[in-house]
């Protein structure tokens, strides 16, 4: 295992995610993300850190109000949130990790816009 940090833009938002050698991640075409270009990076509850105060965040939700999505309340960027697949995890945007190694890892495609029919594909992710 190894551990990585990340965070937003303005830096107001810091965690620590700690992951396998080459983990997996995944590109979704769900409305959200194809709008925020997250490339996810799913990891169980016990492998995430928040580093900064949580007052640091808002969180928008929507639909099923399971998904907490958590955006810097100063920048605006969503480093990482709680995702409906994973409700036991974190899906981390890889985008927003210090290293750019994520860069040399398999991505797999993910249809978010049939996400019922698809949503058990990703439930793995965040076991321990």
């Amino acid at each position: 295992m190894k551990k990585l940090q990340g965070g937003c833009h303005c830096g107001a938002v810091r965690f620590e995610v700690q992951i396998t050698a080459k983990p997996e991640l995944h590109n979704c075409n769900c409305s959200m993300c194809m709008r925020s270009g997250f490339v996810h990076l799913i990891s169980p509850n016990k492998n995430f850190k928040l580093l900064t105060a949580k007052d640091q965040l808002s969180c928008y939700q929507f639909n099923s109000n399971i998904a907490k999505h958590y955006f810097c309340k100063h920048c605006g960027i969503k480093s990482f949130y709680i995702p409906r697949s994973n409700p036991d995890g974190y899906s981390v945007n890889a985008r927003c990790l210090d290293s750019n190694e994520w860069q040399q890892w398999s991505i797999f495609d993910f249809d978010g816009q049939n996400w019922q029919e698809n949503a058990a594909q990703l439930s793995h992710l965040s076991k321990s």
